[in-house]
């Protein structure tokens, strides 16, 4: 039986897939398209829990992204859906990567020692907030850090949790966020530092700051992705804890 921390994670990461995206309903899939980018980590579907897709659900679904332009490709909970994987690569998808899920309940966050020389800051203006998006966006390597720097309307209201690392000169040199909690759920993510201020501990500083921000708004489900290399030690520092495992499936 679909345990309810695993329903209400997949339930949250369905709903906020398909916010400031178009959906399109095919068979027992949720597939959503992001409107202005190609990217394949933007456009993917989402199987129903418990799913059991037949070979033409699966058909018409490739179909459908394929008719767009894009790659065809799944994003989902192991747990939620554990019998869509083995059709899906019987179709002929193939396994991307397997990402731990790792969420951080109230009462579980470790507190981390205060990096020196930086100070954490929740930005609030859209210049501040931009100062933050530009830092992430150099962090992740984008080619031109100087795009895509508008922060959402959600970051502006403040109900997606933002915090910020400055150095003692006033450099912005990481950020993260804390999504709009959705029935006590909400996911950490962009955690992100520039190269020469890795390793001072700055990461779990600002993973600790938005986990106790998000328990603090009533958040009883943090989550988080770890991505490659020491991420998810770093995070198990904070105190989170593997759950469940997302899979990610595409086919060329």
């Amino acid at each position: 039986m679909l345990s309810e921390t695993i329903r209400s994670l997949q339930s949250y990461i369905r709903v906020t897939a398909a916010k400031f995206r178009e959906t399109e309903r095919i068979g027992p899939f949720l597939a959503t398209y992001y409107l202005e980018a190609g990217s394949p980590f933007l456009n993917y579907a989402i199987p129903d829990d418990g799913a059991v897709p037949t070979k033409d659900d699966v058909a018409a679904l490739t179909e459908a992204f394929r008719g767009r332009g894009l790659v065809p490709r799944l994003e989902f909970l192991t747990e939620a859906v554990p019998a869509a994987e083995a059709v899906l690569v019987e179709c002929g998808y193939s396994l991307e990567r397997r990402v731990p899920l790792m969420i951080c309940t109230p009462g579980q966050v470790v507190g981390q020692p205060e990096p020196a020389g930086i100070s954490l800051v929740t930005p609030k203006t859209d210049g501040e907030l931009r100062q933050m998006i530009r830092a992430q966006n150099v962090a992740f390597g984008e080619t031109d850090p100087d795009q895509h720097l508008d922060p959402s309307p959600d970051q502006l209201s403040g109900e997606t949790m933002s915090v910020m690392a400055v150095g003692e000169t006033g450099e912005v040199v990481g950020g993260g966020v804390a999504t709009a909690i959705l029935d006590g759920a909400t996911e950490i993510a962009g955690i992100g530092v520039l190269e020469g201020y890795r390793s001072r501990g700055i990461a779990a500083a600002m993973t600790e700051y938005l986990t106790r921000e998000a328990h603090a708004r009533g958040g009883r489900s943090v989550f988080l992705t770890p991505g490659a290399g020491q991420a998810e030690r770093v995070y198990g520092r904070v105190g989170f804890k593997t759950a469940a495992e997302c899979v990610h499936l595409s086919i060329i």
